[in-house]
């Protein structure tokens, strides 16, 4: 297998395979817990520790589990790296721990890590494993934190409501309120708002994927038959 170049591995988890809007994976817990930054940012952080770790830890071993144990011995990996983030958030931010429940163990059934765990990790050295692992924990963390954000300014009218949660009692007056007297939105903060604000992310992606490829195909070079010879043209054509 060709090794990607770490430029590749960044757009890639970022951009071009992002596991939330390529991919569309994960979206039990990208549906259920965004109604808020805070729970979008708490969800994500454990997701991007989970990935990290599992995809060091899987490519350390690759040479060393038989085919016939390798699902099982992915699985149990990354179980233990998300017991690893449950006790912490238990430890450090408990009332956030609580407000996401079930979906912080569920990060085990996410199908974005153990996937990534058997197509990139396992078949690649540690660094550009955990690379990978961290650019795919990115790319997810970033469209939680977005839809997070849309649902709770449209639902409610604020932004990083709550973020002492995550920060401690100092990130307590960092609540933005753009409107006054705003009538809230339940739509929005009800599942369906997730499967709608999700669904205009995807398509303002495919959106600039599509501006940026008829772009490119206008600036790219032409070629022109003149008799028996070819002639490349440079330049936009008209």
């Amino acid at each position: 297998m060709a090794t990607k170049s770490s430029s590749e591995i960044i757009r890639e988890g970022l951009w071009s395979n992002n596991p939330a809007l390529v991919q569309v994976l994960g979206l039990c817990p990208l549906l259920a817990v965004t109604s808020t930054v805070v729970n979008a940012l708490g969800l994500g952080l454990a997701t991007l520790m989970v990935l990290m770790g599992s995809n060091l830890a899987v490519s350390l071993i690759r040479n060393f589990v038989a085919d016939s144990v390798r699902l099982p011995a992915f699985v149990m990996i990354i179980a233990s790296f998300v017991t690893c983030a449950e006790l912490l958030m238990q430890a450090f931010t408990y009332e956030l721990y609580q407000i996401l429940g079930i979906f912080i163990p569920l990060i085990v059934t996410n199908c974005a890590i153990l996937g990534r765990a058997d197509a990139f990790a396992s078949k690649n050295s540690p660094l550009p494993a955990l690379l990978d692992g961290a650019m795919m924990g990115l790319g997810f963390l970033a469209v939680l934190v977005v839809l997070g954000g849309i649902r709770e300014l449209v639902g409610q009218g604020t932004l990083l409501v709550d973020m002492n949660l995550l920060f401690g009692p100092a990130a307590a007056d960092w609540v933005i309120r753009p409107f006054e007297h705003y009538p809230d939105v339940l739509f929005m903060v009800l599942p369906p708002g997730a499967f709608i604000g999700l669904g205009l992310l995807i398509a303002l992606k495919n959106g600039i994927d599509n501006r940026i490829r008829e772009r490119r195909k206008a600036n790219a070079p032409a070629t022109v038959t003149s008799g028996s010879k070819r002639v490349r043209v440079t330049g936009q054509i008209s």
